[in-house]
């Protein structure tokens, strides 16, 4: 789901990126607009990573860190939604190739994972699982919107594209990993609860089992997660050595 967590993010689940290809811009007027968008949105998702250290510093320990960072989380990963209506107007596929369908889903599966998930699930938020994707996610998208700032200003430095193009191996693995054992850890208290749950009978003649719903999400990683992955490290091997033969070149 986060298949992991853009400016706006392409074919990448977050955790990594296809290589840019030419193509027509944004105009003045929007480039302004996007560098704001990104230049916030690393700024936000900084903020949330110097929280994170600071709460592990006070209290020694890296277990519940989640509660330090909550609010910006939420308010930033939400934020992301935005994503989508920037893509949906076309003014980013001038900077980086989109798919519009794997945006999506990745925006959407973070902000299920964050409100529908964590939020709404009080007693999955002192696990570990959740620093997890939290410290996967911070990370990410601190080098992502990095990424797409530097991108919209003709001006990308190779440690930030080599860092886009080479955490995602760790990253990637790491976020997707903790949010399976979230959505693990929530079942039970989902079971129990009935959180979301519509049952027979009633008027609108519906059920729904979010219970049910919780483990197709998580059996939906299963050909998603190798299928995405491989595909990123095929574009890395792209993009680095076509940066590299560039460099020779000059």
């Amino acid at each position: 789901m986060a298949a992991s967590g853009s400016g706006s993010s392409r074919a990448d689940n977050g955790y990594g990126s296809q290589p840019p290809r030419r193509r027509k811009g944004p105009g003045a007027l929007a480039t302004a607009y996007l560098v704001i968008y990104n230049v916030v949105m690393t700024a936000g998702w900084l903020v949330i990573a110097v929280g994170l250290v600071r709460a592990y510093l006070a209290k020694g320990s890296y277990h519940s860190l989640y509660y330090s960072i909550e609010k910006p989380l939420k308010f930033f990963q939400t934020g992301a939604l935005l994503e989508e209506y920037l893509l949906i107007a076309k003014y980013l596929p001038g900077i980086v190739p989109s798919s519009v369908v794997l945006t999506a889903f990745q925006v959407m599966s973070r902000v299920f994972l964050t409100w529908a998930v964590t939020h709404s699930v009080k007693e999955v938020q002192a696990e570990d699982s959740v620093l997890l994707f939290v410290v996967a996610w911070t990370i990410t998208e601190i080098i992502r919107y990095s990424f797409y700032t530097f991108s919209l200003l003709n001006h990308l430095p190779y440690l930030i594209k080599w860092a886009r193009y080479t955490l995602f191996i760790v990253l990637y693995p790491m976020g997707v990993s903790g949010e399976l054992l979230t959505i693990y850890a929530a079942l039970p208290f989902v079971r129990q609860s009935g959180l979301y749950s519509i049952s027979l009978p009633n008027k609108y003649n519906f059920s729904f089992d979010y219970y049910t719903f919780l483990i197709l999400v998580m059996i939906s990683y299963i050909p998603i997660f190798p299928q995405l992955y491989f595909h990123m490290l095929h574009q890395r091997r792209k993009v680095l050595s076509h940066t590299e033969e560039h460099k020779k070149s000059e």
